[in-house]
């Protein structure tokens, strides 16, 4: 993985990611990374939100490590489920930070569109993060996400939704995340190699 270049595709969630979020943060600091632009952040359509991932993943044929936060993990489960295999494999892994549990009761009914959740083995390497208290998914559904998509799963102790509004400006210690989902990246390529 050295030996290649690798784009960083910040996925953000429902209403986008303002500059104050990690997620922007993150973007400003990771070298060649961008992020995937929606027509309309407030009352997201699963089928337009998944288009704008595809063309964002197809735009251009370098290695990708999506980082997706709360809707957007949920954007990132449904184009893998449809992507052509040729895309897929331009994945090289996702960092699903805080999914937003669409099925939930108290969920807003503007996302209700984006249930149910695929159930699908990702195909590709995958780290979930979520909290033992964030309002927008329980830890047990967090684990079922986890499980079912075949990731890794971290938990945090009272991190919320692990946004701005729970604290999380710079959240520098979700690094240590993308660089563990990174290292069994490398780990598979040289088994593999």
């Amino acid at each position: 993985m050295h030996s290649e270049s690798i784009r960083y595709l910040i996925v953000p969630g429902w209403q986008g990611s303002p500059e104050d979020h990690w997620q922007s943060h993150w973007q400003n600091n990771l070298p060649n990374s961008a992020r995937v632009e929606q027509a309309d952040w407030l009352t997201p359509r699963r089928e337009d939100w998944v288009a704008a991932l595809a063309e964002a993943v197809a735009a251009d044929s370098t290695p990708v490590i999506l980082i997706a936060h709360s809707l957007g993990c949920i954007t990132v489960a449904h184009w893998a489920a449809t992507a052509p295999v040729q895309f897929l494999r331009q994945v090289r892994g996702a960092l699903l930070v805080a999914p937003a549990d669409v099925e939930r009761p108290a969920c807003s009914p503007a996302l209700r569109n984006f249930a149910p959740i695929p159930t699908d083995l990702l195909p590709f390497p995958s780290q979930v993060v979520s909290s033992d208290n964030d309002s927008a998914v329980s830890a047990p559904r967090a684990l079922e996400f986890a499980r079912n998509w075949g990731a890794e799963a971290g938990f945090l102790s009272g991190a919320g939704h692990i946004n701005v509004k729970s604290g999380h400006q710079r959240w520098e210690q979700g690094f240590a995340y993308l660089y563990r989902l990174q290292s069994r990246l490398e780990h598979h390529a040289r088994r593999t190699a």
